[in-house]
């Protein structure tokens, strides 16, 4: 077995950001800023904005962080919203999900400013990845991407796995997850399949795949009967268990066999918020 070592990799880059937006500064005599907004007191979701803020801090990207209560109504989402949009120091906005009433979460992520949109939800975005016919007019054009999505394929390319002419399995079809990637191994040439709680057969078809995509938040999910020999697993799972976190996939099982994997810790997770302060990035030439 062989690990991606993903926190290394997200290092590896973020001082490339640094580097940037130091050049940023010297140049424009500005910084990119993110605005976080939390909802409520999710005790994940705590941890998830300080992680970002600090990350902000270590690249030199400016950080503003919102509070909102628990029982804050939709329309006092948006109008903060509306807020960030008009603020010439935010380039990106964050808005922290799950939100407490996720009724009215796509409404929210409707109102943000699809320039700002750093986490590459707005459905703006979501159809520029879906109109773009490769990587390179992805990259080119600096198309805001959803950040995990964004992670795993950089990834693969850091890794020196390659895409091109792989069968490709994504198991999960969230919209933050599970379509944006199947787009990205698309536009790198993958033949993909998606699956998910309704496929059949399951077991057979991640048998065949090359490159196999775990985003379904089911704690080891997927043993050795479903990997074949060579393949590479991207665990995009994080489920608390009382002996710790673990991913989609169980690790042990698959420990003794050829494979390439990420793991969990230390793999998907650090490139999701590496992905954030790149698009920041993107927003900022974007908008300049």
């Amino acid at each position: 077995m062989k690990l991606i070592n993903g926190k290394e990799i997200s290092n590896g880059l973020r001082l490339e950001i640094k580097d940037q937006v130091k050049k940023i500064k010297q140049e424009t005599g500005n910084l990119p800023g993110i605005a976080t907004i939390l909802v409520g007191k999710n005790p994940a979701s705590q941890i998830y904005i300080k992680s970002k803020i600090k990350a902000c801090q270590e690249v030199g990207i400016q950080s503003f962080h919102h509070n909102l209560g628990e029982n804050s109504s939709k329309e006092n989402i948006i109008s903060l919203i509306n807020k960030l949009n008009k603020n010439s120091a935010v380039d990106g906005i964050l808005l922290q999900l799950p939100l407490p009433n996720n009724k009215y979460t796509q409404d929210c992520i409707n109102a943000i400013n699809p320039l700002k949109d750093i986490d590459g939800l707005h459905p703006l975005n979501a159809g520029l990845l879906n109109l773009s016919k490769n990587w390179d007019e992805i990259i080119k054009k600096n198309i805001l991407v959803s950040c995990t999505p964004l992670g795993i394929i950089y990834l693969l390319h850091k890794s020196n796995i390659s895409i091109e002419r792989k069968t490709a399995i994504v198991i999960g079809r969230s919209n933050l997850v599970g379509k944006p990637v199947s787009m990205l191994l698309l536009a790198n040439n993958a033949t993909v399949i998606i699956a998910h709680s309704k496929t059949k057969n399951l077991k057979k078809i991640c048998k065949n795949a090359d490159i196999v995509i775990a985003a379904i938040g089911n704690s080891k999910f997927l043993n050795k009967n479903f990997i074949k020999d060579g393949a590479t697993i991207i665990d995009v799972g994080i489920n608390r268990t009382p002996d710790g976190l673990c991913g989609d996939v169980d690790f042990n099982s698959v420990k003794n066999m050829n494979v390439t994997i990420t793991p969990v810790p230390g793999g998907v997770g650090p490139m999701t918020i590496t992905m954030l302060l790149e698009n920041t990035l993107k927003a900022f030439k974007n908008r300049c």
